[in-house]
């Protein structure tokens, strides 16, 4: 009878320290876990994910050749080619090759020496 006494301590004590492992496992996991939610954007408790809005139909964007000749229209004196350089973002030959033919299509002309106005 003392044999099993001693063998049924034996066991609850290597229970007891199982117990303390896998309590230490769980805490570890639990860092874990938090440690992912922190890290991932998540909703605010409470409230619905919203769903999508359809993406609103852009514009289509002006070609180079559109915004240059607006700008140069909206101008009373006239515009350069540095000036249009500076507003459109566009390299200098490429604004030359442009104002050329515009002028040609007769949609600009030529106020100056490197002035050019709306037709």
């Amino acid at each position: 009878m003392k044999n099993l006494k001693k063998e049924v301590q034996s066991v609850a004590k290597e229970l007891k320290a199982l117990t303390k492992k896998t309590e230490g496992i769980m805490n570890a996991v639990v860092k874990l876990e938090k440690a992912q939610v922190k890290t991932k954007a998540k909703a605010k408790p409470g409230k619905k994910p919203r769903a999508k809005k359809p993406a609103a139909k852009k514009a289509a964007a002006q070609t180079a050749t559109a915004q240059v000749v607006n700008i140069i229209k909206r101008s009373k004196k006239g515009v350069d080619v540095p000036i249009l350089m500076k507003k459109t973002g566009l390299g200098e030959r490429t604004v030359r090759n442009i104002v050329f033919k515009a002028s040609k299509e007769g949609k600009i002309k030529r106020a100056g020496r490197g002035i050019y106005v709306g037709a």
